[in-house]
């Protein structure tokens, strides 16, 4: 008997169809009945969920095919095909007449709803990432089914080799102009091949406590180094550098694939991509429809002819063309560059990640299944996580931090100042190394991780007291890892600029270190603030040994490769980059 024979159709929860099989962790499509039957009326019930699914089989729609760029070499499966939400299965009997006693069905649907909420949490389990990894365990017919409408890309090794759930994670998201898709090709350029329009640096702390999401311009100059590349008959082509150009050619320009803007970002960040996703045009439409809507602010009206945009100030819900067109405007907004867009982008991305993770979404198997179908088929991923599978176990990772640890920044940037015209800008490049060099450390932007604030308290008072002149600082100096002549410079810089007399080079280090450190005996530690200071050393820098170093003559100052130059402050900031937003905070468009 099917739900609604049973008169409980209000009942039917298709999260109920799903059970967790504890060998594999996986959800499983379970479709026996529980409450006992005749042997004729089990065959029967076995024949009619056969045509059922042969049915279903018959008329399910075939995944989508993606439109490979130009020299790129993609992949998608034959999808195997996608089964309509299965009817309710048995519960257990009630009474004669088929009810539940009131009192006891009270107690049964507060459980189902505890139930359905859990396991609506396993689930999505990743949905940070986009929704690339929503609804993680599926039955066999609707996991290949899912498999099928994955694109890859390949990394050509341009990465870490793939993401580890023992240290932070690192995945660059792409977002190209590409205007394939139904509609698409109205909104101008439509034969681009897809540069780098939109580009996130998403890192995940090594302890899942925060994150960091760092937008990269567009029109950023810098270089891209030379790229090799798959070819879709799966040669490799070396696709030649450019130096001082645009970042967002590193993707779609002379058949750059988005391997090359890893390979790019390593080169400006110093930071090693694990993974890549590409989402284009039809990636925002998709997903802001599967939530059900991004709910977004403006301060002002907002018409912007060229992104199609028309909406007056305060609030609205946006999905499918209307997402698309906020997401895409600048000229209305800010001073109409594509910094102000920026803002509007994490704004959106805030927004639809608060969206994800909220109850409404949680909770509705309706929701889980579009976003599934959305996120699998909108993005293209490295080969490296091209499979359900492997998508959930890094969704698993991705999710496991609070929102309102997550924290959007942008590069920091300056005017050209090779134009007359601005319409590039140029790193800040203290500001931007500083920047570069929390995430590289792992510091998070927004001060949550409570286990270690004592650690650094305690780090941080070494530098409170009194500080020696810094003719009486005394100092040897050693290469442990920094540029070739570091040692020397340093010691030049020392004596000549800050009067720093008393210093000695003393060459390369016994062996190299991973960062910069200062080891002082207890009675220098008034020198070792005055050399930090000088230096900008963080606290972390700093060593101090035990009484019995009191005898020590001079501090051991040993340059690593975080060393950029005589007098360049080797530290970070202390707090977040002033533009910095956090996830959970509702921001409005001005």
């Amino acid at each position: 008997m099917d739900a609604q024979s049973r008169g409980r159709a209000d009942e039917i929860d298709p999260a109920d169809q799903w059970v967790l099989n504890p060998q594999t962790g996986n959800y499983e499509l379970r479709l026996d009945q529980s409450a006992p039957q005749s042997s004729a009326s089990s065959n029967q019930a076995a024949g009619a969920r056969r045509s059922r699914r042969s049915a279903e089989a018959a008329d399910a729609p075939e995944a989508a095919n993606a439109v490979p760029g130009p020299g790129t070499a993609t992949r998608r499966r034959t999808a195997a095909p996608a089964p309509d939400v299965p009817p309710q299965r048995s519960r257990r009997a009630g009474n004669a007449s088929g009810r539940v006693p009131q009192q006891q069905a009270g107690r049964r649907k507060r459980k189902q709803a505890a139930s359905r909420k859990k396991k609506a949490l396993l689930w999505t389990g990743g949905t940070l990432a986009l929704v690339m990894v929503t609804t993680v365990g599926a039955g066999y017919l609707y996991y290949e089914h899912l498999n099928g409408n994955i694109t890859s890309v390949s990394d050509d090794n341009a990465g870490t080799g793939g993401f580890s759930k023992d240290r932070a994670i690192n995945i660059l998201l792409i977002g190209t102009d590409k205007r394939t898709g139904a509609g698409n090709g109205s909104y101008g350029d439509k034969n681009s091949p897809g540069h780098a329009d939109t580009t996130l640096l998403l890192h995940v702390s090594k302890d899942r406590t925060n994150a960091t999401a760092v937008s990269i311009p567009r029109d950023l100059i810098t270089d891209i180094p030379d790229c090799p590349t798959t070819q879709e008959d799966g040669s490799e082509k070396l696709i030649p550098g450019t130096e001082g150009t645009r970042f967002n050619e590193s993707l779609g320009q002379s058949g750059r694939t988005p391997s090359c803007t890893m390979r790019t970002v390593r080169e400006l960040t110093g930071i090693t991509m694990d993974h890549f996703m590409v989402a284009d045009f039809n990636a925002v439409k998709t997903l802001s429809s599967a939530v059900g809507g991004v709910p977004i602010c403006l301060d002002k009206d907002i018409k912007d002819d060229k992104s199609k945009l028309d909406l007056p100030a305060g609030e609205h819900t946006l999905e499918g063309e209307e997402a698309l067109a906020f997401v895409r405007t600048r000229h209305a907004v800010g001073f109409g560059g594509d910094l102000d867009r920026i803002k509007i982008q994490q704004q959106f991305l805030s927004s639809l990640m608060r969206k994800l993770k909220s109850n409404d979404t949680l909770t509705s198997p309706t929701k889980l299944f579009k976003l599934a179908e959305a996120g699998t088929e909108a993005l293209t991923v490295d080969t490296r996580i091209d499979d359900i599978g492997k998508l959930r176990d890094l969704g698993l990772e991705l999710g496991k931090f609070d929102m309102k640890n997550l924290t959007f920044a942008t590069v920091p940037v300056l005017d050209n100042p090779a134009e007359k015209v601005k319409a590039t800008v140029v790193l800040d490049t203290p500001k931007s190394d500083a920047l570069f060099s929390m995430i590289k450390n792992d510091v998070s932007l927004t001060d949550v991780e409570q286990k270690k604030k004592a650690a650094k308290d305690k780090q941080a008072a070494l530098l409170k007291g009194p500080r020696a002149e810094a003719a009486d600082v005394r100092v040897d100096v050693f290469n442990g890892g920094g540029p070739t002549g570091s040692a020397q410079k340093t010691l030049d810089w020392l004596q000549n600029t800050e009067g720093v007399l008393k210093s000695t080079n003393k060459g390369n280090a016994p062996a190299d270190v991973t960062r910069t450190t200062l080891e002082y005996a207890p009675n220098q530690a008034d020198q070792a603030r005055k050399l930090a200071d000088l230096m900008g050393l963080p606290a972390a820098a700093l060593k101090p040994g035990t009484e019995d170093a009191q005898g020590l003559e001079a501090m051991t100052l040993t340059l690593g490769p975080d060393f950029k130059g005589a007098g360049v402050p080797i530290t970070g900031p202390a707090k977040a980059p002033v533009d910095a937003v956090q996830a959970d905070k509702k921001m409005c468009a001005k």
